[in-house]
């Protein structure tokens, strides 16, 4: 099921850009379903896009950048780099999948130099990315997270303004 949506107290809760446009909302069934969804994106993904992904511990965001993965056509084990904060995975684009569960103040992002990755010409999947508020480039999509039930998901994606 699609829906327009427009959440504006989420984006405010999660404190991360506000000049976002909400394209669509998606309810997901079953972790099956939220990695189609993923993969989806994957396959529409080009050089320089950055994910940012938004929701609470369970909610699919690992599973979500699986799909946009097999999207890329990378075929490695995806997992959360939650204690290492990124991993590189090589396909036709390098892929960066950040995991900033562990950051607690975003001044700790200081000297790691994300920046520089998500600036770059690979495909950023970054989780828990409103530990990162405002470093954010301005093309950055935003996808949120939020459970419903059981294995229910409300995916809400939005692209940056025009």
């Amino acid at each position: 099921m699609r829906i327009h949506y427009d959440n504006r107290a989420l984006r405010t809760q999660y404190n991360v850009h506000k000049n976002m446009q909400v394209v669509e909302e998606i309810i997901s069934k079953s972790p099956e379903e939220t990695f189609a969804i993923g993969k989806a994106l994957g396959l529409k993904a080009k050089r320089g896009d950055v994910f940012a992904l938004v929701g609470d511990l369970g909610t699919g965001k690992t599973i979500f950048a699986k799909g946009i993965a097999c999207g890329l056509g990378i075929d490695d084990e995806i997992t959360s780099p939650t204690f290492t904060l990124l991993e590189v995975y090589d396909g036709n684009i390098p892929l960066f999948h950040f995991d900033l569960y562990r950051i607690n103040d975003p001044r700790e992002l200081d000297n790691l130099y994300f920046e520089e990755f998500w600036e770059g010409d690979g495909i950023s999947i970054i989780e828990w990315a409103e530990r990162a508020k405002a470093r954010l480039p301005q093309h950055t999509v935003y996808i949120y997270f939020e459970h419903l039930h059981d294995t229910t998901r409300r995916i809400r994606i939005e692209y940056p303004s025009d």
